[in-house]
């Protein structure tokens, strides 16, 4: 007997609507590779009705004071923490994550990054105000830049939603807000909950596809398109937005280095490095998976790192033990064992290597050495739960094969030598460059990279001033 699906929906000037056409596509739990609802597949009918929806709600929701935003902010941050549980039902059934630590690693700093939004919409200013010529006034205003087409990721759909939604809506924007075709359900609910604080038309949730997202950054209502995805989708994102020159927000992919020197605490490393490159599956832009190690401790190490590898465990959400849930898609499941099934003859699996169990997409933790710096492995992101190892003999070739690839977003050293620490600080070509740990955020700095892992901000004040225009205003004292 079969089971009927769940029907998710678009959510559109304040009320929830199928597709258009009634397109609809299969959403599938990855935690058993069963389909458990439906979606929409929106099309341009439904992208066109999002955006003139957003359009019309705009000059009210831009001309609201910044304390009545940062009221509705803080709202949507209390309904967050009141409706905790079926948000991470959602989210457990989009991903297939551990329960209990999307509770605690995801419903706190999703709170908080809203909370700290509601507090950076009082901070709406200009710089200066002041006579620059003779007679002259100048004043500097500081505008939201309008509607807003946002597109987030599968690996994190709910927190990756807000740190969307929560600095354009403080900023005085009107959002337009796509999820993955494969995680649409923790977004529907969270417009359910956004729909019943701000006004309607303020944020809008459209399902769909890649056709569905490029169409939305096509289109000529947006002023600024927003994307955290993959490389390919972020110069797609960038082509289609410069034909109408819209402003581009892209976070995209991530290679992250991992050096580790001769004087670090190995088992401390270990254990804390393993953690950062199996959470979420390795699935996340900033996972510890490229470890460059100092070669006299490096057989020390990879030994170490191989055992906690072992130890480490992955199964069903409902698994206290288990460190992360399936890799979130069989697409995924084949690009990760690809990279292992394509290694060359002189690399070494040193743990896992191989998919565990028939049922959902689930991967062993893996560890892979012996790699060079051109090897695909090295150069590529895998974005699952495979951390490859590598030797250096000083700190010029750590810094050499640290930044000798095309992503730039997130970096760790580890050492117990300051002034070690400020040179790799200054010289490591990443975003955001971690000592001793790796991996931790927090709202009130920012995270995005360089080169290939894209431009812009998220988090922090600089990712508010994204969603912001800089007008001059000058007038005659005459």
């Amino acid at each position: 007997m079969s089971t009927e699906l769940r029907r998710l929906r678009n959510y559109i000037a304040g009320e929830f609507r199928d597709a258009a056409d009634g397109r609809t596509t299969d959403v599938v739990n990855p935690a058993t590779g069963e389909a458990y609802a439906t979606a929409p597949l929106s099309g341009q009918a439904d992208v066109d009705a999002a955006m003139e929806a957003a359009a019309a709600a705009f000059p009210a929701w831009r001309d609201q004071t910044p304390a009545e935003r940062q009221k509705a902010l803080l709202k949507i941050a209390d309904a967050f923490e009141e409706r905790a549980e079926e948000l991470i039902a959602a989210e457990v059934e989009n991903t297939g994550k551990p329960i209990g630590l999307t509770r605690s690693e995801e419903i706190p700093p999703m709170v908080d990054q809203i909370r700290f939004f509601a507090g950076a919409a009082r901070m709406l200013e200009g710089r200066s105000a002041g006579e620059y010529m003779e007679g002259l006034t100048s004043i500097v205003r500081r505008e939201p830049v309008g509607v807003c087409a946002q597109v987030a990721p599968w690996n994190y759909p709910m927190m990756m939603a807000v740190w969307k939604f929560a600095p354009a809506l403080a900023a005085g924007n009107t959002v337009v807000l796509k999820p993955s075709d494969t995680t649409p359900a923790s977004t529907v609910l969270i417009a359910e909950i956004i729909g019943s604080i701000v006004p309607e038309g303020v944020f809008n949730v459209i399902c769909g596809d890649r056709d569905t997202g490029r169409a939305m950054v096509e289109h000529r209502i947006p002023a600024m398109a927003s994307i955290t995805g993959s490389v390919r989708a972020g110069i797609s994102v960038a082509e289609s937005a410069a034909k109408d020159v819209k402003r581009v927000h892209l976070e995209l992919g991530g290679k992250a280095p991992v050096v580790v020197f001769e004087d670090t605490d190995i088992a401390k490393a270990v254990e804390d490095i393993s953690v950062a490159g199996f959470f979420n599956a390795g699935q996340d832009c900033t996972a510890a998976t490229r470890v460059l190690v100092q070669e006299s401790i490096h057989d020390e190490f990879t030994a170490a790192l191989a055992k906690a590898a072992a130890d480490t465990k992955t199964g069903q959400p409902d698994d206290e033990d288990v460190l992360y849930g399936p890799l979130n898609n069989p697409n995924q499941l084949k690009q990760v064992s690809g990279f292992i099934e394509r290694l060359p003859a002189h690399a070494k699996v040193e743990a896992g290597g191989h998919r565990v169990g028939e049922k959902g997409y689930f991967y062993a933790p893996t560890v892979v050495s012996g790699l060079k710096q051109d090897d695909e492995i090295i150069q590529n992101e895998v974005f699952g739960p495979v951390i490859t190892v590598q030797s250096f003999t000083d700190e010029a070739q750590a810094v050499a094969y640290a930044n000798g690839v095309e992503y730039a977003l997130a970096s760790s050293v580890w050492t117990k030598d300051h002034a070690r620490a400020m040179r790799m600080s200054k010289v490591l070509d990443f975003g955001c460059v971690w000592i001793n740990t790796h991996i931790p955020l927090v709202a009130e700095m920012p995270h995005g990279g360089f080169k290939h892992s894209g431009y812009g901000k998220d988090l922090s004040g600089y990712g508010f001033d994204d969603y912001t225009r800089i007008k001059h205003v000058m007038t005659s004292l005459g």
